[in-house]
């Protein structure tokens, strides 16, 4: 699933096709993919709009329209954009396609069809659960702990609730807990000062990095010009099961906590 910084590669690599353009129309062969208002309405509402600017918030890219219109897409599993000729083939896999006044088209392709589309005046209807972002200025230590005191589920689970934290999955979760040398399993409520400080501080650490890198083409994920980013290339236990700790040499181990699939080494991380 496409996390904070390929989503984060995604915003940025759009803005220059995209920023100014104005939207004509609107199809989509899947409308359960459009979630509000229904595709009827979608169409009748966006037509004739200009992209004023395009931004991230947490796993959303988010489009501010003219006419106080907000488009929010979430790339779900295996969500894609992407900006073509609108005579380029397309993939059987593209569902939702904006047409642009310029004879350009923004093509929405998900195989696994988990992607969704929103159309809303008030951005906050969609975004509004959401946690703070781990990359913004007032994300400190001391707020990271606010949104971690008093609970007592696994580190591993709560950094993947994005009521808590905006962004991170599970690649990033479980890098975040390696650099800070904490066991995926602890609780937040065991945590010392510390230890949150270091996990504050690897967080921000490895979503980074993973923008830096253009994001983790470990399963669907491509950018937008079909390239693959190059973060699955520097991770340091995601998907390492059974191979040497860099640091320690101990192999990998890989458990489930809260059903998704969880990297760690057992020397390094306490």
């Amino acid at each position: 699933m496409p996390e904070l910084p390929e989503v984060e590669t995604t915003v940025r690599a759009l803005r220059q096709p995209l920023i100014g353009s104005t939207i004509t129309d609107v199809r989509s062969d899947w409308p359960r993919q459009i979630i509000t208002p229904d595709l009827a309405e979608l169409q009748a509402r966006i037509y004739g709009l200009k992209i004023l600017a395009i931004n991230r918030r947490g796993k959303y890219l988010v489009f501010t329209l003219n006419g106080r219109e907000t488009l929010i897409i979430h790339l779900k599993m295996s969500g894609h954009l992407s900006v073509v000729d609108q005579a380029a083939p397309a993939s059987k896999h593209v569902h939702t396609t904006f047409s642009l006044a310029d004879g350009r088209e923004l093509r929405f392709s998900d195989t696994r069809k988990f992607g969704r589309v929103y159309l809303v005046t008030d951005p906050a209807e969609i975004l509004g659960k959401l946690g703070p972002e781990p990359l913004a200025p007032e994300f400190t230590a001391d707020v990271l702990a606010d949104r971690l005191a008093g609970r007592r589920r696994a580190l591993k689970t709560l950094l993947l609730d994005q009521t808590i934290i905006a962004g991170i999955g599970n690649i990033y979760a479980d890098e975040s807990l390696f650099y800070a040398g904490i066991d995926p399993r602890r609780t937040a409520v065991s945590l010392s000062t510390a230890e949150i400080s270091r996990l504050h501080t690897a967080v921000q650490k490895v979503l980074r990095l993973g923008i830096a890198r253009e994001g983790a083409s470990i399963s669907t994920y491509i950018k937008p010009d079909g390239q693959k980013g190059d973060m699955q290339n520097a991770v340091a236990v995601f998907r390492r099961t059974g191979d040497p700790c860099y640091e320690c040499q101990t192999p990998i181990v890989r458990i489930v906590l809260g059903g998704r699939s969880t990297h760690f080494c057992p020397h390094c991380q306490h």
